[in-house]
């Protein structure tokens, strides 16, 4: 286990989580899958408890410890993409294994969890200032998906 190691609540499904992410994301993987050894308020002894696994190349666990807390947009995985194959490829994954679409290139898996599928052409628009970023930006504020011929004509004004 990495020693910082992001750590994910959820009601009973990390295992499946875990399974779905490194399936779709490169550099993921599935790593030990713990028991627990007892009772426990959400859970019977025998149930998966821990799931240790990465998602690209992020080092995390997943808890299943019960309906309690709920995932929120104050973390997310932003995932860079180099073009809209790419970005259409992620975003198509998760909105389409019952997760749902957002603004701004955000979108929340079906375990409450939410992505930002981040085109890297909007994070230079972004960076190279000026004009340039307020055109990409405003004309991100417009999608749900990113478009990134849309943000490539509006880099070029």
């Amino acid at each position: 286990m990495a020693k910082n190691t992001i750590c994910l609540w959820y009601d009973k499904d990390a295992e499946a989580a875990a399974r779905f992410y490194a399936e779709t994301f490169p550099d993921s993987a599935v790593g030990a899958v713990i028991r627990a050894p007892g009772d426990y308020p959400s859970g019977q002894q025998g149930d998966v408890l821990v799931v240790e696994f990465t998602v690209a190349g992020v080092a995390c666990i997943g808890l299943n410890g019960g309906s309690g807390i709920k995932h929120n947009e104050a973390f997310s995985f932003q995932i860079s993409t180099d073009d809209q194959e790419e970005t259409d490829r992620y975003w198509n994954a998760i909105v389409g294994n019952g997760g749902r679409e957002n603004d701004c290139g955000w979108c929340q898996d079906k375990w409450g969890l939410s992505w930002q599928i981040t085109p890297r052409v909007l994070m230079e628009a972004m960076a190279a200032g000026g004009g340039e970023a307020k055109r990409a930006f405003d004309a991100m504020m417009t999608m749900k998906k990113i478009d990134v011929a849309v943000i490539e004509a509006a880099r070029r004004g």
